[in-house]
């Protein structure tokens, strides 16, 4: 029979980036009585990744709960960031209803239609939660009609029109009804919670079924599945069989080892689990997200959304320059396999292919900055190796015709800026879809773009608009190649010899364009050293030492003056690469070179390239 359960509440909290998710769920835990009154909380507890802390973004969705008036609410803190969609696709499927958090100042952003498209397109109870009132230049009245208008376009129904709305400041702790209520605690988003979202529903006592949505990987434990159970209760040591909807054949009989229920941040070791509750499972080897753990009686699997395609691919290789070995640990092909198809088991977006070569894995994922964060995981933890341009993927479709990944792209600038901004993406193949005046003097452009076309272009966009451009973009589907785009307007100055750099030799190749080195910086042959002001590659010896005379000259005691190199992140290195470089990667360096480093077999196939 099917029951509810009254006292458990599931929900997401969704929302664009920076729009305030992981405070708010910071409040939440603060005022449930989750930490001692004396006890020490840094912000934005449920970011525990390094990554994650210093970017200020969440990367992984995170579970924990909080008990409210004898109610327990599990609480899933979602990205916001366009790239991680695949973590927040997933997580919907654990949950009840949805909490929306909007920015009083900003609205209705690009990735807000994504994640609330998502939710409407499962029937999920919306509650918008309009953030950040206390900002001076909050209008959160103006912000309920875009958010309004929103659901209208993305066909929501007369149900999900009617949703509550609620006004909050995160960081002040406080949320209220109306706008005129005074400023106390977050009561009424709790309540608002409570009296919403449905209460989970399912039949205690059907056998069991139970929806894995998420894993997390502990080094000593390996693979933890975690997922709401739909039907019956799970035991601690219980026989079951694991299937899944997409793969027919899989049938496995598995027994559960440890069940942990969440309490706060921390996981709580329990017996068993009822209807509605979240739960994490351990001692499953084999455990994949989609897998649904059944009793052996009745093993019907639950049906799970694919998870949305990648659309950008890097290759990642063994580091074959000859300063290779140097720095970094772990600097071998199986080191690197086993690295990648251990990040498999927690991120469902990406995609590892093994190639022709045993020392160059293809790796696929859903933007430049989901493989960044990849590569810096990697970097941290002390491996070496050598990563190629990102290019996008291709589909063809039932004429062979060649389609390419489309991006939506939201652009608000300064108005004095936005011709620029216009002229950039429009030579990068982007189209104008239109053009319409924002808050504060600025200009909201849209257009639709080849995700090709973003590739390398956020620094560039960052100068443009001298630090004050906001751009976002979200996934639009596949459409007809646009033809051929080249990145690069300006050419590498490149290494001839192999040492070390020395000042005058810096000196003379300050002049040609700017440098990404300082003196005493060790160099190859092939290196590239700098970026030239001139469209093609120039070689240099930036190794070259003053040759001494016995006669003396006027300028021979003249200091030689040394612009500051230009220092690059990760990403600004992952933009400038062009499609015939590398960037090599270790734990301390970060160095841009060409694939061939021979000039003489380099200038060989640029002229067979063009033939």
């Amino acid at each position: 029979m099917i029951t509810k359960r009254e006292d458990i509440r599931n929900i997401a909290i969704i929302a664009h980036v920076d729009h305030g998710k992981t405070t708010l769920v910071d409040q939440l835990l603060r005022q449930s009585g989750v930490f001692r009154e004396n006890q020490e909380v840094v912000e934005r507890v449920m970011d525990s990744n390094d990554i994650e802390r210093e970017r200020g973004i969440t990367i992984l969705s995170k579970n924990t709960a909080v008990n409210y008036k004898g109610t327990k609410i599990n609480i899933i803190d979602t990205p916001g960031h366009a790239d991680f969609g695949g973590e927040v696709e997933r997580v919907l499927k654990m949950v009840n209803g949805v909490i929306l958090v909007v920015d009083a100042y900003e609205g209705a952003m690009p990735q807000t239609k994504f994640v609330l498209r998502k939710a409407l397109e499962m029937a999920l109870p919306v509650i918008v939660c309009i953030n950040k009132i206390d900002r001076p230049e909050a209008r959160p009245m103006e912000v309920i009609d875009e958010i309004l208008e929103l659901f209208i376009d993305l066909d929501a129904s007369e149900e999900q029109l009617d949703c509550p709305f609620v006004f909050a400041s995160a960081k002040a702790g406080f949320a209220k009804k109306e706008l005129d209520d005074p400023e106390k605690d977050m009561g009424p988003l709790f309540e608002t919670i409570i009296d919403y979202i449905p209460a989970p529903e399912g039949d205690p006592e059907a056998p069991t079924q139970m929806l894995i949505s998420t894993i997390d990987y502990n080094d000593y434990v390996g693979r933890i599945g975690v997922g709401k159970v739909d039907n019956g209760s799970v035991k601690v040591n219980q026989e079951c069989v694991i299937v899944n909807h997409h793969d027919p054949d899989k049938f496995r009989k598995v027994k559960i080892g440890k069940l942990y229920e969440f309490e706060g941040l921390n996981r709580v070791e329990v017996t068993e689990a009822g209807i509605g509750s979240i739960v994490a499972i351990s001692g499953i080897s084999d455990i994949h997200i989609g897998d649904t753990l059944c009793s052996p009686e009745n093993p019907e699997a639950i049906p799970f959304q694919k998870i949305s395609e990648p659309t950008i691919a890097m290759h990642f290789m063994v580091n074959d320059s000859p300063l290779a070995g140097q720095e970094g640990k772990y600097i071998t092909s199986r080191h690197i396999r086993e690295r990648l198809f251990k990040e498999l088991n927690t991120d469902v977006s990406l995609r590892v292919e093994e190639t022709d070569s045993p020392d160059c894995f293809k790796v696929s994922g859903r933007g430049e900055l989901h493989l960044s964060v990849l590569i810096e995981n990697m970097r941290r933890e002390g491996f070496e190796f050598a990563v190629s341009k990102a290019e996008v993927l291709y589909h063809y479709d039932e004429r062979n015709r060649k389609l390419e990944p489309m991006e939506l792209a939201y652009v608000d600038v300064p108005e004095e800026f936005s011709g620029a901004v216009i002229q950039k993406l429009t030579s990068r193949k982007g189209e104008l879809q239109g053009m319409s005046p924002a808050n504060g003097g600025y200009t909201r452009l849209e257009f639709s773009i080849p995700s090709r076309g973003l590739i390398g272009y956020r620094g560039e966009f960052m100068t443009d608009t001298k630090g004050n451009g906001i751009l976002n973009t979200i996934f639009d589907g596949y459409g007809p190649y646009k033809g051929d785009l080249y990145y690069r307007k300006q050419g590498s100055l490149i290494a001839y010899e192999a040492g070390e750099a020395i000042t005058y030799g810096l000196f003379n190749a300050q002049e040609r364009g700017t440098l990404f080195i300082g003196p005493g910086e060790k160099v190859y042959s092939g290196m590239v050293v700098g970026q030239n002001g001139k469209a093609e590659d120039i070689e240099l010896n930036v190794c070259k030492t003053k040759k001494l005379t016995n006669t003396r000259s006027s300028s021979a005691d003249e200091a030689l003056k040394l612009t500051p190199p230009r220092e690059m992140s990760l990403e600004q290195c992952l933009e400038f690469i062009d499609t015939d470089e590398l960037l090599e990667i270790t734990p301390k360096s970060l160095r841009i070179r060409k694939k061939i480093l021979d000039p003489t077999l380099r200038k060989r196939a640029m002229i067979n390239k063009k033939d």
